[in-house]
């Protein structure tokens, strides 16, 4: 029994690596899918503001599972629809891994849209100005003035967003994805042992946790680096 319960442990621990895959990818997706959402807010084009405004709202205001159920049963359904009225006869269908890498994309890219707007805006604007009055190029500005800054004053609101999202791939089990929350519930039900392998998933979680806040408080303090605080 003992032999059995730890195979079942080991299959559960590997099943991690699908997590952390999920987690990372859609956190890339959020991330570009934010830089470019916050960048249009900053535009002067009301109707791009409305638009991001509306999807913010929308990615925030539905809950995730319920996105999660639209992506994987009724996007798929929608899409082979307008192959079908254009005379496609390919058909469509995500894989769990799929619909939990958009839906994860879709609604942490409307956090991460406020997180760096709020961080572009809190710029110094007369860094940029000074920068374009040496002749810098938007490119250029960009790259070497407003996203180093960026990044910094993003760094709290970015971490508590991944932590977040960390917790949310729990949901793409549902779906079927093989991830470890799927696999900790098989071995419960094979084993009769929730709590152990509840407690084992748990433990999975907690320790990306801790090591993500590590990892990225390290990163906070690299870029204080430089930094002169002046108290008056």
């Amino acid at each position: 029994m003992r032999s059995m319960s730890s195979n079942y442990a080991l299959m559960v621990l590997k099943a991690g690596w699908v997590t952390l895959e999920l987690a990372l990818s859609a956190l890339l997706l959020s991330v570009v899918i934010g830089l470019i959402c916050a960048l249009g807010k900053q535009s002067g084009r009301r109707c791009l503001r409305f638009i991001i405004w509306f999807y913010t709202l929308l990615a925030r205001g539905i809950p995730d599972l319920v996105m999660m159920l639209l992506v994987f049963y009724s996007l798929p359904a929608l899409i082979n629809y307008g192959i079908g009225e254009y005379g496609g006869s390919n058909s469509i269908e995500f894989s769990p891994f799929m619909a939990g890498f958009i839906t994860l994309g879709f609604i942490f890219g409307a956090y991460m849209t406020e997180t760096f707007r709020n961080a572009l805006i809190n710029i110094p604007h007369g860094e940029i100005e000074a920068a374009s009055a040496f002749g810098f190029s938007p490119y250029k500005l960009f790259i070497r003035i407003i996203l180093p800054k960026m990044i910094r004053l993003a760094l709290p609101g970015f971490t508590n967003n991944w932590l977040v999202l960390i917790k949310a791939t729990a949901l793409v089990s549902l779906l079927g994805l093989e991830d470890i929350m799927f696999r900790a519930k098989g071995a419960a039900e094979a084993t009769g042992q929730p709590f152990s392998f509840y407690l084992l998933a748990a433990g999975f979680y907690l320790a990306i946790t801790l090591l993500s806040v590590l990892i990225l408080r390290w990163l906070g303090k690299r870029y204080e680096l430089g930094i002169k605080q002046v108290t008056l």
